[in-house]
């Protein structure tokens, strides 16, 4: 039997994604749970201790939340590939005038300490990307009291987190922005080529958890789709990028009004994994990124930072989905009541 998302935790099934980088904050999560959605902080590319401080701030609102993990995966690193990519990228450097870091070959993004810290402050709703957690970490968050959801592409990631003992999966379709959740085979190589709905209702024939529907959703009418599929909620990232609330970046909320940018597209150029979004210059001239999460995104990261300094938006990461023309100048309540179910 088909299990369903608890109502007391998903409120009106919209959720606001976690994104990584800035957009997701605090003042996000909670304008978006105080609206009737759910909000998330995104753990990844930040310190354990940072990461208690903004968990400690959304207590004290005494909303339902969640907390979004990147789980650590060796991917097979080609330390040679990552050599022969820094120094392409020596010029920029020079142009922008930083320095490029050393490779940091050995990097978990603190996972154990953010696991520990989630363990010792449970909140409501702990999510996994980009691999499957150790089935041993799923089972201490759920007897701690978290609900525990892993973000999947196919219906054979699915199968592999129902195995494991999730609680619910976001199927996440290949037109999201930011990063891809992929984690059994290469989201440029074996991108799923039907549409969200689509993709929606073959995992809901392949698991009998609940589904969070997510990727390219810019419409009421797309989420009202996904929901018809199977999904119970809709988990929305871009739609929330030009919210006053959101930690978006200036570069990155005039980028995605600019009629010069008029295309997203799937890159590794910025971390050394797939991400989708606006195309730009840096995803042109380094069209050929190699693998290699997180050393890549540490190794660009002062470029980045240096660009969008210089208010270049064709030296950073602009991450959007498909549907990006359709996300407004508007506050957090008035994008979840857009596409409350």
């Amino acid at each position: 039997m088909d299990r369903m998302l608890p109502s007391g935790l998903f409120g009106n099934g919209v959720v606001a994604a976690p994104m990584a980088g800035g957009p997701s904050n605090p003042p996000l999560a909670e304008a978006a749970g105080r609206a009737g959605g759910v909000g998330f902080l995104a753990a990844g590319y930040k310190s354990a201790e940072r990461l208690a401080g903004e968990l400690e701030a959304l207590f004290a609102t005494g909303l339902g939340f969640g907390v979004n993990l990147f789980v650590p995966r060796d991917e097979g690193l080609d330390r040679g590939a990552v050599l022969a990519y820094r120094e392409r990228l020596r010029p920029v450097a020079r142009r922008l005038g930083v320095e490029l870091p050393e490779p940091r070959w050995e990097d978990d993004d603190a996972y154990p300490a953010k696991l520990d810290i989630l363990l010792e402050r449970v909140p409501p709703i702990v999510s996994f990307t980009f691999a499957l957690p150790p089935a041993r970490d799923v089972a201490r968050l759920r007897a701690a009291g978290a609900f525990t959801i892993q973000t999947v592409t196919t219906a054979d990631e699915a199968r592999a987190a129902e195995d494991l003992g999730v609680d619910a999966v976001v199927v996440q379709h290949p037109s999201a922005g930011g990063h891809s959740g992929a984690f059994l085979a290469d989201p440029l190589l074996a991108a799923f080529s039907g549409t969200l709905p689509e993709l929606v209702a073959e995992v809901r024939g392949a698991v009998g958890l609940p589904l969070l529907a997510a990727g390219g959703i810019g419409t009421p009418t797309d989420a009202d789709a996904a929901r018809h599929a199977g999904a119970s909620a809709v988990q929305l990232g871009t739609a929330f990028l030009r919210t006053p609330e959101a930690g978006t970046n200036a570069v990155h909320r005039r980028a995605l009004t600019d009629a010069a940018f008029d295309r997203t597209a799937q890159t590794r150029a910025f971390s050394g994994k797939v991400a989708r979004g606006l195309e730009n210059g840096f995803m042109r001239d380094f069209a050929d990124g190699p693998a290699g999460y997180p050393v890549i995104h540490y190794l660009t990261a002062p470029l980045r930072a240096a660009a969008v300094a210089a208010g270049d938006p064709h030296g950073t990461n602009l991450w959007a989905g498909t549907g990006w023309k359709s996300a407004r100048d508007e506050p957090a309540r008035d994008v979840v009541a857009h596409f409350a179910g």
